[in-house]
């Protein structure tokens, strides 16, 4: 069927009005917690110590994934992030190694069941509209692909979703698409691109999502994550003579914390400190080109940025004699990726706090064997050189906590 994608500016969960999730409702800034939890390092081909790209981001108790190769879920149950707290899926393109494993994720934590071949409806699985659903945004294709991919293999979700595409104004405003599942709810958005980019695509009182594309040799896109500003830090011993004189209570102490003004029994007016830059991560996916993104992304406290090709020689033991640091770069470019150095001054270009390298070739293994380590602390001198600092490689199933900037 022939189904016209308007952009829906309020989002209705099954008939009832939804600004955000329950967590999201009470979600306090600044977030407890901002980590990375690296599920899959892989580029094309995974290998038996990388699996293709999946990333999640602990926001608080909750967890975002972003991008969702296949096996995910068997990297999830072997990591310290629990499949049940997924709250959001961000997909940055619709390469096989960032989206095969979708499907098999929803239907695991969807409560999905099997459903008859001639399309009846399957008794164990009825969906609880009662919850909000889980928050899917792609590029256009990604609801297809989500509908088709249930359909065929007749999965029926006891849980709702919802995908949101975000949308360039070159993309057809008219699609094929098959009729919605048993738990998509009808109200996902059509996100149109203004001024270059998607901003806010989600935002609450803490954080917030936007969005950018990125060159790469299909439609890719990369996302900033944006803490909301927080409390600035409070020297006590400004505010407690005055607080002491007035024998007002200690308790006002947390008002001034919030950068609250507080007015004492005397008239005396108490001004907490000014609200200072919440975090700031940029994940991008794959690119030989992310400046689209730049207004964005400027000052990140971490960038996560493929490094898929590098020249290693004396190294590597897979260099080509012919090969030189131009020609890999050439090759990664020609097929849509970065070496270290790209990644490197992109990273010094943004004014980046901290770089992580991503999404790395199956030449270069991800364990700790003296081999693998040495491929991969030349690969981070590379990236280094460029970006005027310390770089650190990805390996499945590795953390790193994002710090503010104090």
């Amino acid at each position: 069927m022939t189904c016209c994608r308007r952009l829906i500016q309020t989002v209705y969960l099954f008939g009832r009005r939804r600004t955000m999730s329950s967590s999201s409702a009470s979600r306090q800034s600044p977030i407890s917690s901002l980590s990375v939890t690296f599920l899959g390092t892989a580029s094309a081909q995974p290998s038996s110590t990388r699996n293709h790209s999946a990333l999640g981001l602990r926001v608080g108790g909750d967890v975002w994934l972003f991008d969702c190769g296949e096996a995910t879920q068997h990297q999830l149950q072997k990591s310290n992030l629990k499949m049940g707290k997924i709250e959001k899926i961000f997909v940055t393109h619709t390469h096989g190694d960032h989206i095969f494993g979708l499907i098999p994720l929803l239907a695991s934590c969807l409560n999905g069941a099997g459903g008859a071949a001639d399309g009846a409806e399957d008794a164990r699985t009825q969906v609880d509209t009662t919850i909000p659903p889980l928050e899917i945004y792609g590029p256009p294709g990604t609801r297809a692909y989500v509908r088709g991919g249930l359909k065929y293999t007749h999965s029926l979700l006891g849980k709702p979703y919802v995908v949101h595409e975000l949308r360039s104004p070159s993309d057809p405003q008219e699609e094929e698409v098959l009729p919605l599942g048993n738990a998509e709810s009808p109200h996902g958005q059509d996100i149109p691109q203004v001024d270059g980019c998607w901003k806010n695509i989600f935002t609450d009182s803490a954080i917030s999502v936007s969005a950018a594309p990125i060159k790469h040799s299909v439609s890719c896109v990369g996302f900033v994550v944006t803490e909301a500003p927080i409390p600035g830090k409070i020297d006590p011993k400004k505010y407690i003579p005055d607080i002491k004189r007035t024998k007002t209570p200690i308790s006002v102490m947390r008002q001034l914390q919030q950068g609250e003004s507080v007015q004492l029994g005397d008239g005396t007016i108490l001004h907490g400190p000014p609200r200072r830059k919440g975090r700031k991560v940029v994940i991008l996916g794959d690119t030989y080109d992310p400046s689209p993104i730049i207004p964005l992304a400027e000052d990140a406290d971490l960038l996560i940025h493929e490094a898929t090709n590098a020249h290693l020689p004396g190294i590597d033991p897979n260099t080509k004699e012919i090969d030189t640091y131009a020609s890999v770069e050439e090759r990664a470019k020609s097929r849509g990726h970065s070496t270290p150095q790209m990644a490197g001054a992109f990273a010094k270009r943004i004014r980046a706090r901290k770089l992580v390298l991503n999404h790395f070739s199956a030449r270069y293994p991800g364990d700790e064997t003296e081999e693998a380590n040495k491929i991969m602390d030349a690969i981070a001198e590379l990236a280094a050189k460029e970006f005027g600092s310390s770089v650190t490689c990805a390996k499945d199933f590795m953390s790193v906590d994002v710090v503010f900037n104090d």
